[in-house]
């Protein structure tokens, strides 16, 4: 037999163990896993709001002030009634824009008695890096409904679930996306929050800052509560589960079609 034959075989075996291996690591996500999680919209934009409200989409929804000011919002208060108006029974956290506590407070209390579904949003610390803990033990005692946010630390974790009261909802939102942006693993820290969070049974762990539709399974198996997802990521959720080769020849007919299109030649 030539070396020829035999490395060709040897490399076939590998190409299967190759091949199996890759199967194995395709079936770590199942077709229904979005199931598992809550689907936050995330995002200003009223008229996507609505659509994903009445499509059944969204089981909640969340903005800030970053994402209000790219879509053009000035009115703050108005924008956030005409969504509450729009969607009167579904979780909405809108957020706090002060950086001083006493006027974050008020902001809160304000933001809170728009309704029953309102969830307010406050940093896990002002700009000046002095922790919102103390307010957030404050208002989640007088049965303020709060999303802490812009966390991305298991300290910062703890301490907010220590400073949430147990008779209160609240949601716990932490920047995995974020964390990833810095070349970490966020999967661990949330499967820790998630365990930390237990001690609250009120409070769900929100997976945020998402990059792609596969964080909405890592989520989910993190056993996070809630991810919150932008407009076009709601878009490819319905590729869940499609055939790899089927997806393959669409993208080659999609560039080809491009290339016609354009008119290249060479």
């Amino acid at each position: 037999m030539g070396s020829w034959t035999v490395r060709r075989r040897a490399d076939t075996v590998m190409l299967g163990h190759w091949v199996k291996s890759g199967e194995k690591m395709l079936q770590r996500v199942q077709p229904s896993t979005a199931a598992k999680i809550n689907l936050y919209a995330d995002g200003a934009d009223l008229q996507e709001f609505a659509r994903l409200y009445a499509d059944g989409q969204a089981s909640g929804f969340t903005t800030n002030p970053t994402l209000m000011r790219r879509a053009g919002v000035t009115d703050y208060e108005g924008f956030a009634k005409a969504l509450l108006e729009c969607i009167p029974d579904r979780s909405i956290s809108f957020e706090v824009f002060s950086d001083e506590f006493d006027e974050m407070e008020r902001q809160a209390l304000k933001i809170a008695s728009w309704g029953e579904n309102v969830f307010v949003k406050i940093p896990i610390s002002n700009s000046k890096g002095e922790s919102s803990l103390p307010l957030v033990r404050k208002l989640s005692a007088s049965g303020v409904k709060l999303n802490v946010t812009a966390i991305l630390t298991l300290e910062q974790t703890a301490g907010t679930v220590e400073a949430l009261s147990p008779d209160t909802p609240a949601i716990i939102s932490i920047f995995a996306g974020r964390i990833a942006d810095t070349g970490r693993d966020p999967e661990p820290l949330m499967r820790a929050a998630v365990a930390m969070a237990a001690r609250r049974p009120l409070a769900q762990v929100l997976w945020a800052s998402i990059r792609e539709p596969l964080n909405v399974y890592q989520a989910a198996e993190c056993g996070c509560h809630i991810i919150t997802i932008t407009p076009d990521i709601f878009k490819k959720l319905p590729m869940e589960g499609k055939d790899l080769d089927q997806l393959s020849l669409e993208t080659v007919e999609m560039f080809r079609t491009d290339a016609v299109a354009a008119g290249f030649a060479l």
